[in-house]
């Protein structure tokens, strides 16, 4: 009777660890935290730099991967923000996809914020699109799409979902396939 139960709570333990396994998709609790954690010394790092922008850089990791994305106002902020990422413990490779934009009015500003708005809205209507795995930055009617996504299903149904909505002039697809652990 006793070897059955140490059976049973064996097999348990090992049920309950293979349920805290990553897949090539999804993390383990314990990667998600890193990440979330790289993440967030990746901002603060981006903050504590005058040279950049950090409000207009998205930041996303993901099993140490970290992708910058959005529109910086020239080259130098860049590659700062680069620079600055590459410097945080945790990290194991910066993949830079943030786009020099050209300078634009107060109004442009407004209409690119409620185009972002409206892609984003229409991502999270769509079935096929993960909308949270998804960043939005807009810059004069050009929409920027970024992250992790778990399939390429997802990424190209995210350009077409994108490239529907009125107002967007054209759509640069950053979005990244969650590499394998």
């Amino acid at each position: 009777m006793r070897n059955r139960n140490m059976k049973t709570i064996g097999i348990a333990a090992l049920l309950i660890l293979a349920g805290c396994a990553s897949t090539k998709t999804q993390q383990a609790p314990g990667e998600y935290v890193d990440d979330a954690t790289v993440t967030a010394k990746v901002k603060a790092a981006l903050v504590a730099d005058s040279k950049a922008e950090a409000h207009h850089i998205d930041v996303e990791t993901y099993r140490g991967v970290v992708q910058l994305s959005g529109f910086v106002e020239s080259n130098s902020e860049r590659a700062a923000a680069v620079a600055d990422a590459k410097k945080v413990s945790g990290v194991k490779e910066v993949r830079d996809n943030l786009q020099v934009r050209s300078e634009h009015s107060a109004g442009q500003a407004v209409d690119d914020t409620t185009l972002s708005t409206k892609v984003k809205s229409a991502l999270f209507a769509n079935p096929v699109t993960k909308a949270r795995q998804i960043n939005v930055a807009t810059a004069d009617g050009v929409v920027q799409l970024s992250g992790f996504v778990d399939s390429a299903s997802e990424k190209s149904t995210a350009t077409e979902v994108a490239r529907s909505v009125a107002g967007v002039r054209s759509v640069k697809n950053e979005l990244e396939m969650k590499p394998a652990p």
